[in-house]
């Protein structure tokens, strides 16, 4: 009888770099990804230009898988972790950046600080929003009626805030080549977009993507927010601090437990602490190391816990405070 090979346990502590040397990009593996992203997508929008309404509702469900698909690629090649060949990160970042509604020069940029400043939350641009302070009447209800009713306020704001925002983008990036770069990039996915629309209309553009962008949102709120809110970070007051390392990043962010076929899908995109605490290990390849992170949580728990918090409470307080073990 074949004897099965026994599974490699989750080791206790974090593996050093130099264990992970062996995970690094591959071009095959990349476009291999890059290839099921595009089928996808090509899926969602034949079904969605069909004319029974059920085989558009199905296209709108692939599409919006297409799109987060798209976002976790987005994600890769603003680290250089899709394919070995550094040079190609430049041309599917543009793509990805389209599906993503995101400028692509813009997210690498923006996104490099978030991994730099992991810990301190007024620091961190992409966190500083959340910071705790006292709401408006106004902001209180915004915030409470959107998280209850799924709206996904936060996952448009992101976007909004952290990569279209000039004067924001202007002040985080002085230098007058990243401002260059970031006004070709914001300028150059406009315009595409509006050439689109010009050319296919806007009630064929909506019918054709609109719900799927809503479904695609929806799934980003979720996505993005229980990757570092209501877990405990620092301030800085405004005063001098040091980047934490990322082997130390791991208590400042929480992963997802996806079911393992959507885990991969989305190139293990859920399993944030290694991300953050092995940046420059492929996506895809994350599955590989061996060890079981500190504030891993399932998605359903994590689903129910989070949305049983008022908006407020969840958005600009953390766990220490409210006592919700998410």
């Amino acid at each position: 009888m074949q004897q099965l090979v026994a599974p490699i346990a989750a080791s206790a502590t974090p593996p050093k770099p130099s264990e992970l040397a062996h995970l690094r990009p591959s071009n095959l593996a990349g476009a291999l990804c890059v290839g099921e992203c595009i089928a996808f997508t090509a899926a969602g929008f034949w079904l969605s230009l069909r004319g029974a309404v059920w085989l558009w509702l199905a296209g709108q469900i692939v599409l919006a898988l297409g799109f987060v698909q798209w976002f976790a690629v987005l994600h890769e090649c603003g680290h250089e972790t899709m394919f070995r060949t550094k040079r190609l990160h430049a041309v599917l970042g543009q793509v990805a950046g389209f599906f993503s509604i995101i400028p692509f020069y813009n997210w690498k940029r923006v996104h490099g600080r978030h991994h730099k400043w992991t810990g301190w939350q007024d620091v961190d641009p992409t966190t500083a929003a959340l910071v705790p302070r006292e709401l408006g009447l106004f902001e209180r209800l915004l915030v409470n009626v959107c998280w209850r009713l799924w709206i996904p306020l936060f996952s448009m704001l992101y976007r909004l805030n952290n990569f279209w925002n000039w004067p924001r983008l202007l002040e985080l990036f002085p230098k007058r080549d990243d401002r260059r770069k970031l006004a070709v990039s914001s300028l150059a996915l406009l315009a595409a977009y509006i050439a689109i629309v010009a050319v296919v209309g806007v009630g064929t553009t909506l019918r054709t993507v609109g719900v799927a962008l809503l479904l695609t949102l929806v799934a980003e709120d979720l996505l993005l927010l229980s990757q570092h809110t209501h877990i405990p970070q620092n301030l800085s007051h405004g005063e001098p601090v040091r980047p934490f390392p990322t082997i130390e990043q791991e208590v400042f962010t929480r992963s997802l437990v996806f079911p393992r076929w959507l885990s991969s899908l989305l190139l293990h995109i859920d399993a944030h602490e290694l991300h953050h605490m092995y940046p420059y290990v492929p996506g895809y390849r994350l599955g590989e190391v061996h060890y079981e992170t500190e504030n891993e949580i399932g998605l359903w728990a994590w689903i129910r816990g989070a949305r049983a918090l008022p908006g407020e409470l969840f958005l600009f307080h953390n766990r220490l405070e409210t006592g919700a073990d998410i």
